[in-house]
């Protein structure tokens, strides 16, 4: 299976730190946002990735290429762990870049993988999302997919006060985790949404969707809505929602992004305890907490 990662977006909630870094290469902890949902992608098995990208996107591609020069500074100080990790960068996937030449929505963006993909199904994934689980998330629906060839969607429970910043499904329940979808709900009001239960950024889809991608308007801001196209999937296939096991980490604004390097600075296996300590002198001296 091929995965789709968009990541051409402008960034927005993070300016003025992303008009010329891409909200995707942001470091969390040691590594670039992306290079988590890479890697999770990889752990999945997949190794023919598309990554959907703008014109100032290119450090993407940077980022996983080769960089002969630093090699040779690395080699040559005998710094051989950093060199593995460096050099590893470059081999850790078929990676394949599309422009999306203008921002025209994540659903445009999804559109222009349409000819890579070709009629198989495939995954996306959000170039903003980490996620820490023991199965990755996107394997989980890989699998389910493979039991029921529907399309499915990754969904996690957000409390109330929060669906208004998610697409919301309305569903009934199949059985464990797995829930039949009935309708999608852009950004509901707390009162007028269907569940608690939200799209988490993840998605197996069938060819399907690009048919339905082409045959809807254009929506909020004049841009083509992921979730329009995928209710007009459902509507002809059916479609699926998996309540996914494992920690999600929203890297979509400035909190998220915070809270993101907070928790899993705390959980790493070379600075977290060093983390914990300054915390807690920092507490101790200044009463920080």
């Amino acid at each position: 299976m091929k995965a789709v990662i968009p990541a051409a977006g402008w960034g927005v909630r993070f300016l003025p730190l992303t008009k010329e870094q891409p909200k995707e290469m942001l470091p969390v902890i040691d590594k670039p946002v992306i290079q988590y949902v890479v890697e999770e992608a990889v752990k999945a098995g997949i190794q023919d990735i598309i990554i959907i990208t703008g014109r100032h996107k290119r450090t993407i591609e940077d980022h996983f290429d080769r960089s002969f020069e630093l090699e040779a500074v690395l080699n040559n100080g005998n710094r051989k762990e950093h060199l593995e990790s460096i050099k590893g960068l470059s081999s850790l996937a078929n990676l394949h870049y599309i422009r999306q030449r203008e921002q025209k929505g994540l659903g445009d963006a999804v559109y222009h993988a349409r000819h890579h993909v070709g009629n198989e199904p495939f995954a996306v994934m959000l170039g903003d999302t980490i996620h820490v689980s023991e199965v990755p998330v996107v394997k989980q629906l890989m699998d389910v997919h493979a039991q029921t060839g529907k399309s499915i969607i990754a969904a996690e429970r957000v409390p109330g006060d929060k669906v208004k910043d998610y697409g919301v499904l309305d569903t009934v329940k199949v059985s464990d985790r797995l829930y039949e979808i009935k309708d999608l709900v852009e950004k509901p009001s707390p009162e007028n949404a269907p569940s608690d239960l939200c799209i988490a950024g993840t998605y197996v889809l069938t060819p399907g969707i690009f048919e339905c991608l082409e045959s809807i308007e254009p929506g909020y801001n004049g841009e083509l809505q992921l979730t329009d196209g995928l209710r007009l999937l459902r509507e002809k296939e059916g479609m699926l929602a998996w309540e996914f096991v494992g920690k999600r980490y929203d890297i979509g604004d400035i909190p998220g992004w915070l809270n993101s390097q907070l928790e899993l600075g705390l959980k790493h296996p070379v600075y977290g305890e060093k983390l914990k300590a300054r915390i807690r002198e920092i507490n101790e001296k200044e009463h920080f907490l």
